[in-house]
């Protein structure tokens, strides 16, 4: 039997984000390991029951997670770091968040995606062995509910790419001890029964080296040839496969999946590609990644292009749709807007429509002809004003640094100057006055007086714990992204567009539909009022225009770069807003830099022109005086540190905890020479870490670089973190940087 209509993944939080709240319960000790599995039974059910009665003929299992499927494959085949004492489910759960005794695994994004996925530590004493049965629990579920599923693994050599060495080894020299326990996994699939297996191999929509290639070769040469396997899918997405597709077409795997909408022209590789005459085909021609509905004419016609080179063709998602939301029928929208999207569920119905159209039938594809040429013929989109102010702005650069670090010493700042990120943790009563005045039962003055008191609350701390530039805590923000989308033009927000960032951690992505611009000032009245509580300078906060675009759904109708400079001439106007406020320190936060960078090296130069050129505009203009910081975290850093140095911040803070300081021998290696903070406090983790070893992160820091460009802070913001836990932590930084700074003197 052939696979037919399938999607590659699905979301797995559920529709009202029911996994988030139970991991959280859970994790608190309100409920216990029971009554969390029974909520990710459910959640299973209900979408093996949705999918089945939509109509698709192929439906995927093993998609859904506790946290992450890096770290389920990881656990499957029994590489977690142990923790004596801890029952499996909390072994699990110590790797990605950590114990008090034991950090967490590093975190990093999932290719070019605002997914984090763990990374597995492996050496060369590493075993493998078939641990877990996760893969054949959750097919035996999806039997009694009398639905036959197709399981879905992560690759072998994705999974070996996407590890650390230990050391220095080289993760990819296990892969002969891997093969097997894979091996054996297919051969338990196989006598259970199931007929399909599905292997992810989406690192090879990046540029791979030849040894790289050749451990693909190897890898599915020896699985395909063993016996006793079910049929084997090899997905690849994100991009097209380069020269993996002719690997994989030339080994004895049985179906492929293939990414044409990253990359459409992929689609003319694969029609080249004469070793798939033997194999069936899944055209990935329904965007798994943005939220627009699907263009019939387009899908279909880099669909047909296919048949005809493979044994059969069918309509797949591009990738999994673990990275849109739900249900856009749950949403209060502009019904036109709403017309012209399309989220998880609404992707799975056009899998099956083109399916059927592809096969030669007659499925009524008229709504979504009409809505996709609605979209394209809505002129109101685009706003003259904004694309005529960017046409007449001058290209103003910012002095050099020397000169604008002699002008910021005026800020009086000691050295090793401790700050945090921006946001603080939001309390129950924080949330529950922005939920009320929400729903309109607290008023404005009532609203921005419970807002006022939590700003003064957080600065009183801060001069407490004697942090030397101060923040105002953020506490009438939801989100990094949408509290500005929600305030620019050009934006819509969604009530349940949630999607999974990682583990119990939910953003709601705005839709960018239009041209943007700033109607009014979004932070500047929260900033002023915080600065006039204090003698320390307080940050004003904003979110840079990369973020911006990499954390939205963003508008496929004109190139990203034009977009992300008009949302940089919006931030521009806030930045220059918040320096007549007598803001003295602005930060402009990046943490997506490195997740937008395109996969393959060709296209690298393009992206860094403009997505540099956004942030420069964003920041120019000002005065030398005022001092621009940036934030990023959880990236590998190696392939953005020219543009994060071309970015010309004042000060860079950057995720280094985890990772224990390795990032600043990287930014040695490139020259940066302004200041940069690299994070001593990992946030993502409920442990405490202790002023010793805060200490012994900073003293490898000033040990890399000049002390007299060191800052001190946390990884990311305390937005998800307890105070329980904030508190003693910023207390063990601050005495920490203080200890280290006697030492200098």
């Amino acid at each position: 039997m052939t696979i037919g209509t399938t999607v590659l993944g699905y979301p797995r939080i559920g529709p009202d984000r029911e996994l988030k709240r139970a991991l959280e319960r859970y994790w608190a000790g309100k409920i216990d390991e029971a009554a969390l599995l029974a909520v990710g039974r459910e959640l299973r059910r209900r979408t093996w029951l949705d999918l089945r009665d939509a109509g698709l003929d192929s439906i995927p299992s093993n998609t859904f997670s506790h946290y992450d499927h890096v770290l389920d494959t990881a656990e499957l085949f029994g590489v977690l770091p142990a923790r004596p004492g801890l029952s499996p489910l909390d072994t699990y759960f110590a790797a990605a968040r950590g114990v008090q005794d034991a950090p967490a695994l590093e975190m990093t994004k999932w290719f070019d995606t605002n997914y984090h996925y763990l990374v597995p530590e492996l050496g060369p004493d590493t075993e493998f062995t078939l641990a877990g049965t996760k893969p054949l629990d959750e097919y035996r579920e999806a039997r009694a509910l009398g639905i036959e599923t197709r399981p879905v693994l992560v690759g072998p050599v994705t999974f070996l790419l996407l590890s650390k060495g230990i050391g220095g080894f080289r993760p990819l020299d296990l892969l002969d001890a891997l093969l097997p326990r894979y091996a054996d996994l297919l051969a338990r699939l196989h006598d259970e029964g199931v007929e399909w297996v599905q292997l992810d191999e989406p690192a090879f929509a990046a540029d791979r080296t030849e040894a790289e290639l050749n451990a693909l070769i190897r890898a599915y040469h020896w699985l395909g040839k063993t016996s006793a396997r079910p049929k084997l899918l090899v997905a690849g997405y994100f991009g097209g496969l380069g020269r993996g597709l002719g690997v994989l077409a030339r080994s004895p795997v049985d179906a492929l999946a293939v990414d044409l909408v990253s990359d459409e022209s992929f689609v003319d590789a694969v029609a080249a590609e004469p070793a798939l005459r033997d194999k069936e085909l899944l055209a990935g021609v329904v965007d798994g990644r943005n939220v627009w509905r699907t263009d019939p004419q387009r899908a279909l016609s880099r669909a047909a292009t296919l048949l005809g080179v493979a044994k059969s063709v069918s309509v797949s998602t591009s990738c999994s749709l673990l990275h849109v939301p739900y249900d856009v029928s749950r949403e209060d929208l502009h019904p036109r807007l709403a017309s012209w999207l399309s989220f998880a569920r609404q992707k799975v119905d056009e899998v099956v429509l083109l399916g059927r159209a592809l096969r030669g039938e007659s499925p009524d594809l008229t709504a979504a002809r009409a809505a996709v040429a609605d979209r394209a013929s809505a002129a109101e989109l685009a706003d003259s004003s904004v694309r005529d102010r960017l046409a007449a702005l001058p290209d103003v650069g910012r002095a050099p640094y020397a000169e604008r670090a002699a002008a910021q010493a005026a800020l009086g700042l000691p050295p090793l100057p401790t700050t945090t990120i921006g946001s603080f943790p939001q309390t129950p009563d924080v949330r529950r006055a922005r939920a009320a005045h929400r729903a309109g039962t607290l008023d404005d003055a009532g609203y921005i007086a419970a807002m006022r008191a939590e700003v003064e609350r957080v600065i009183r701390l801060q001069e407490e714990l004697g942090l030397d530039v101060l923040v105002h805590g953020e506490p009438e923000r939801n989100d990094m992204v949408q509290y500005f989308a929600e305030q620019l033009t050009g934006f819509a927000a969604t009530a349940h567009g949630w999607v999974q960032s990682y583990g119990s951690r939910c953003v709601r992505p705005p839709i960018l539909y239009g041209d943007v611009s700033r109607p009014a000032p979004m932070t500047v009245e929260w900033a002023r009022y915080a600065q006039g509580l204090t003698a320390k300078p307080v940050k004003g906060m904003l979110t840079g225009p990369v973020t911006i675009l990499a954390w939205s759904f963003v508008r496929d109708d004109q190139p990203l770069g034009e977009t992300a400079r008009q949302v940089a001439l919006a931030i521009r106007d806030e930045v220059h807003d918040l320096e007549a406020a007598g803001i003295r320190v602005v930060q402009v936060d990046e943490p997506a830099l490195r997740e937008l960078l395109p996969l393959r090296a060709r296209a690298h130069r393009a992206y860094f022109d403009w997505a540099v050129s956004a942030f420069r505009l964003a920041t120019s203009g000002i005065a030398d005086a005022t001092q621009i910081h940036t934030h990023m975290c959880y990236s590998e850093f190696g392939e953005v540190l020219p543009a994060i140095d071309a970015l010309d911040a004042d000060v860079t803070s950057i995720e280094a905890a985890r990772s224990k300081m390795e990032v600043l021998t990287d930014l040695n290696a490139g020259g940066f020479g302004r200041g940069v903070g690299p994070g001593v406090y990992d946030i993502h983790s409920p442990r405490v870490p202790s002023a010793s070893e805060v200490g012994a992160l900073l003293r490898t820091a000033v040990g890399a670089v000049p002390a007299s460009r060191v800052w001190v802070n946390p990884d990311c913001g305390l937005k998800t973190r307890g105070y329980a836990e904030v508190e003693p932590a910023l207390r063990n930084l601050v005495a920490a940087a203080r200890e280290v700074r006697a030492e200098l003197d």
